[in-house]
């Protein structure tokens, strides 16, 4: 089993292990110390100001001279909102936030903005990035040729076999199969059938064997023997993410990490109460409480513009009932080291089996 394949041929990295972009999580820090590492760092940038993007990419830029990938929100924004069902929720919140002390701001329709990865196409080309990740969907014909004219790789994700032949009919350079496990957002985008809940053992295989692009495992793999058995079922490369959330360079407050280290396998769930969109964190009493409300949760990002006053001084106040907790169900390994420690030793794990 070698580490090098097509897929490091074609990132031009030195070991097939990614780094998941974590929005809010993911520093440049993390980014470039797993890229001069050996393995692919990635950025987020889904959904912010493109200058803000071109700083982080800059950023990145002046850690590390490797290659390293930026990861875009490839969603389509929401044609009709019911602005009275939004009105309702922040009323709930409103109140919640006062039962267990936590600051609240209200928010309106006029406060509403978001950026699209087409906003950011142009920072993308201007910083000659050279690899683009995306989640949640498709880009548009127009923005793939604009990319592969520059010769950029492009990573698409999926959830199931029906999204990876979609993308690999987009133009995708690789695929990263997200399995059900995953921490954080699901990358879900096909709406004609429920929430794809496919574990990574059950969905790499069957990725494998319908596309003829190199596949990435993601979702659980937190060791050695995670990066093997994706491997053995024929991807070409892991993406890891969890195991980085309590890294010296992870942007998680101490609440947060102290949540994911006493986490449990069975701690998480998948929710819609923070963003709108399905996602894997630690349960906790926000969950709990929006879900139990019976009230309609608006779209993505509209949720996500909802609670992220909450969410802010939720991390000031240290009040991690009211944080998004993403994390994987192997997310309670994630240990408190650097990430080049981290990396170094699931990289070393890994190749114990290998000579073993």
């Amino acid at each position: 089993m070698e580490l090098t394949n097509q897929l490091t041929q074609q990132l031009a990295v030195r070991y097939p292990i990614i780094q998941a972009p974590m929005l809010g999580i993911t520093t440049p820090e993390m980014v470039a110390a797993v890229s001069n590492a050996g393995g692919l760092g990635s950025l987020p940038i889904g959904g912010l100001a493109p200058e803000k993007a071109r700083q982080l990419i800059r950023k990145t830029k002046s850690l590390t001279g490797k290659p390293f990938a930026v990861n875009l929100f490839a969603h389509t924004l929401p044609t009709e909102v019911d602005w009275d069902s939004v009105e309702k929720m922040q009323h709930f919140l409103e109140e919640l936030c006062a039962k267990y002390g936590v600051t609240f701001s209200r928010f309106s329709e006029e406060d509403f903005t978001f950026y699209t990865y087409q906003d950011q196409l142009e920072v993308l080309q201007e910083e000659e990035v050279g690899i683009v990740s995306f989640t949640f969907g498709l880009l548009d014909s127009l923005s793939i040729a604009l990319l592969h004219k520059r010769d950029v790789k492009l990573i698409g994700t999926a959830t199931c076999v029906e999204e990876a032949i979609l993308l690999e009919e987009s133009g995708v350079d690789m695929i990263s199969a997200q399995g059900i496990e995953a921490g954080g957002h699901r990358g879900s985008f096909t709406s004609n059938h429920p929430l794809p809940m496919i574990g990574s053992m059950t969905l790499i295989p069957q990725v494998v064997q319908s596309v003829k692009v190199p596949v990435v495992a993601a979702g659980g793999i937190s060791d050695g023997m995670g990066i093997k058995a994706a491997f053995s079922l024929g991807a070409q490369g892991v993406q890891v993410g969890s195991l980085f959330l309590r890294s010296h360079e992870s942007a998680a407050n101490e609440a947060y990490k102290e949540s994911i280290l006493h986490s449990k396998d069975t701690d998480t769930a998948l929710t819609r109460s923070f963003s709108g969109r399905w996602a894997r964190g630690v349960v906790n009493q926000f969950m709990k409480s929006v879900e139990a409300s019976g009230l309609s949760i608006p779209p993505y990002p509209v949720q996500n513009s909802l609670t992220a006053a909450i969410r802010a001084s939720a991390k000031k106040q240290g009040k991690k009932d009211f944080l998004s907790l993403w994390g994987g169900q192997a997310a309670s390994k994630a240990p408190a080291k650097s990430s080049r420690e981290i990396f170094d030793e699931l990289l070393s794990s890994f190749r114990i089996l290998l000579n073993g």
